[in-house]
C-alpha cells in the first residue's frame, strides 16, 4: 500500500511539474509571437510557483474521492462533498495568490478581493473536477485489482479444496480394498496376512507423510507402490509378476501423490486377479526433453471399457485437470487382447528446483 501512494505521489509531482514546463513553454512562445519581452524568470516562476499550489489541492481532492466516491446510492452525498472540496481548492488558491503576489508577481497589481476570486473560479473548478475523475479512475482501477486478487485467492483456496477432497476420496478406497485382501487371506495364512498388515501400515505411514502434499518425487512415489504391490503379491502370490522400467534421470520428477498406484491396482484388478495364469503389470518412467512420459502397462485380462474404471481412474483424471489443466496427457489403449496401456504425459519438474 504504502509503494502505491508512492507512486502517486511522484507520479502528481511529475504530472504538475511537466505541466508547468509546458504552461511556461506556452506563455514564453506567445509573447515572443506578440513581439512582448520574454522575461523568462518571471514566467518560470509564476508558472512553477501555480503548479506547485496544485499539488497539496491535488492530494486533498484524491484523498476525499478515495473516501466519498461517486457510485450508485451514495452519489447524493458524495457530490455535495466533492463540490465543497472543489470550492475549497478555488479559495484556496485565491487566498494563496493574494498572499505570495508580492513574491511571485502573479499580478503588477493585486485587483479586488471579489475579481481574484472569480478569476480562481473560472480557471480551477474545471481542473478541480478532472483532477475528480482522475480520482475516481483510480478509486476503480484499484477495486477492479481487489476484487482480481481476492478471486484469485479464492480459486486457488477452491482448487485446493477440490484437491484435498480427491485426495480424501483416494485414500479410503486404496484403504478398504487393502483391508478386503487382507481380510480373504487372514483365515488362510495368517503369516501372509501379517506381511499384508506390515506392508499396509508402510503405505499409511507414506500416505500421512505426504498428506497435505499434492506433488511427491517418482522415487517416493515408486516406494509407495513398493508397498502396495507387496500386498497384492502375498495376496496374488505367483500370478502377480511386477516391473518397474524407470530412467534414472526421472527419479527426481515431481508427480502428483498417489498417482500410479490407482493405476497399478486397476491392472491387477482387471489383468491379472480374474484368471489363474500368471499376469504382468509394467511400470514405466522416461523423460521426454521438458516432458515426463509414465506408463502403465499389463498383459490382458476381462477389462471393461474406458468408461468403467471406476473411483481409482475417474479420480486421477480429476487430479491431473486440476493440477495441469490442459498441460497434460492421460491415454488409454486397449491394445485389442494383449492388454492395456495408461500413459499419463505430464511437464517435467525436478524437485531440486523447488
Amino acid at each position: 500500500m504504502r509503494k502505491r501512494l508512492a507512486m502517486i505521489a511522484a507520479a502528481v509531482v511529475a504530472w504538475w511539474g511537466l505541466n508547468a514546463v509546458v504552461w511556461a513553454c506556452q506563455v514564453l512562445t506567445m509573447r515572443a509571437n506578440l513581439g512582448q519581452p520574454a522575461a523568462t524568470g518571471h514566467v518560470l516562476r509564476t508558472e512553477f510557483a501555480s503548479a506547485a499550489l496544485w499539488i497539496p489541492a491535488t492530494f486533498a481532492l484524491l484523498w476525499c474521492v478515495s473516501r466519498v466516491p461517486i457510485e450508485r446510492g451514495r452519489w447524493k452525498r458524495a457530490v455535495p462533498v466533492l463540490l465543497a472540496a472543489s470550492l475549497a481548492v478555488v479559495v484556496y488558491r485565491a487566498v494563496v495568490v493574494v498572499a505570495l503576489n508580492g513574491w511571485i508577481g502573479w499580478y503588477d497589481a493585486v485587483p479586488g478581493w471579489q475579481q481574484v476570486l472569480l478569476t480562481s473560479v473560472l480557471n480551477n473548478l474545471v481542473m478541480c473536477w478532472l483532477i475528480v475523475g482522475v480520482g475516481h479512475a483510480l478509486v476503480y482501477a484499484e477495486r477492479s485489482r481487489i476484487r482480481d486478487l481476492q478471486a484469485e485467492v479464492l480459486q486457488t483456496r477452491l482448487m485446493q479444496a477440490r484437491l484435498d477432497a480427491l485426495s480424501a476420496q483416494l485414500n479410503p478406497h486404496f484403504l478398504f480394498n487393502a483391508l478386503n485382501s487382507i481380510a480373504e487371506m487372514v483365515h488362510h495364512d495368517a503369516d501372509a496376512a501379517d506381511r499384508m498388515i506390515v506392508e499396509l501400515g508402510a503405505l499409511l505411514r507414506h500416505s500421512l507423510e505426504s498428506s497435505r502434499r499434492q506433488h511427491t518425487s517418482l522415487r517416493d512415489e515408486l516406494d509407495a507402490l513398493q508397498c502396495y504391490i507387496g500386498i497384492e503379491q502375498v495376496r496374488l502370490g505367483d500370478r502377480l509378476r511386477f516391473r518397474c522400467d524407470v530412467e534414472p534421470g526421472a527419479l527426481e520428477a515431481q508427480v502428483p501423490r498417489l498417482m500410479l498406484q490407482p493405476l497399478v491396482e486397476n491392472a491387477v484388478s482387471h489383468a491379472v486377479a480374474q484368471r489363474a495364469s500368471p499376469g504382468t503389470v509394467e511400470v514405466h518412467a522416461v523423460r521426454d526433453a521438458a516432458r515426463l512420459v509414465l506408463e502403465v502397462r499389463d498383459d490382458g485380462g476381462d477389462r471393461p471399457s474406458a468408461g468403467g474404471f471406476g473411483v481409482g481412474l475417474a479420480n486421477t483424471r480429476a487430479r491431473l485437470q486440476c493440477l495441469y489443466a490442459d498441460d497434460h496427457r492421460l491415454d488409454i489403449d486397449t491394445r485389442g487382447g494383449h492388454g492395456t496401456r495408461v500413459r499419463i504425459d505430464l511437464p517435467l519438474v525436478i524437485a531440486a528446483a523447488l
